[in-house]
């Protein structure tokens, strides 16, 4: 009898693994080919900078102020592909308060994304958003402080400071990991999109100034430039 169990269970293995439902007979899905898009976005015109209005002790010497690149664009997919809103481990990153100025002028991060607003000036700053997307006001704090915020809504969020008119900054939140900063020459790439076709925008200091379509090989790359006057 027992000989019999023995030998029913060892069929019953045999068929399992067959069907493919034993353990070291499954499979993982094949991963879907994946492509790059890159290319350059040529700024025409670029944003002027506020007029920093001077303290009343430094009428004669203004302070330095940091220089910030206003050729900065984001692109971006319009739609994400499926597979794009898997659960995923997001770093902490910084907008840093430097010579009266937030560092980097424009931040483009996932939702879900804690942004970090150290004050590295020696003077308070006070870091708010007015902004649909996300609302706060982190009062005022010394140098050598940091307070943060957590994104977890898409949209633009425009960010300054109460106490000096001339800080402003983007933080640009989106919902997938299908965008990029163009870099100090425009360049930008974005990696590890599936094949297919797509809608890419280039946004610029507030608004999405292009869109064109472009198809992802299964491999390889995808060129796309953009002009925005």
């Amino acid at each position: 009898m027992a000989r019999h169990v023995r030998s029913l269970i060892a069929i019953s293995w045999s068929v399992m693994a067959a069907a493919g439902f034993g353990v070291a007979m499954a499979q993982q899905p094949a991963a879907k080919p994946a492509g790059a898009l890159r290319g350059r976005v040529d700024i025409r015109r670029v944003a002027p900078v506020p007029e920093r209005r001077p303290g009343t002790s430094e009428l004669s010497a203004p302070l330095p102020r940091e220089a910030t690149d206003r050729r900065r664009a984001v692109v971006f997919l319009e739609s994400a592909p499926r597979g794009a809103f898997e659960d995923r481990e997001l770093p902490r990153v910084k907008l840093d308060q430097r010579r009266e100025t937030f560092v980097p002028h424009v931040l483009a991060i996932m939702t879900g994304t804690t942004v970090d607003f150290p004050n590295s000036d020696a003077t308070f700053h006070n870091v708010f958003s007015l902004s649909k997307t996300q609302r706060f006001d982190l009062g005022r704090y010394p140098q050598g402080r940091s307070k943060s915020v957590r994104f977890d809504r898409p949209g633009v969020v425009r960010v300054f400071c109460d106490i000096h008119s001339h800080m402003s900054a983007f933080i640009v939140v989106f919902s997938h990991p299908y965008f990029a900063v163009t870099d100090a020459d425009g360049r930008y790439r974005i990696d590890g999109i599936p094949a297919g076709t797509y809608s890419v925008s280039a946004w610029y200091e507030g608004d999405t100034r292009d869109t064109r379509s472009i198809t992802i090989p299964e491999s390889g790359n995808a060129d796309l430039d953009f002009t925005i006057n």
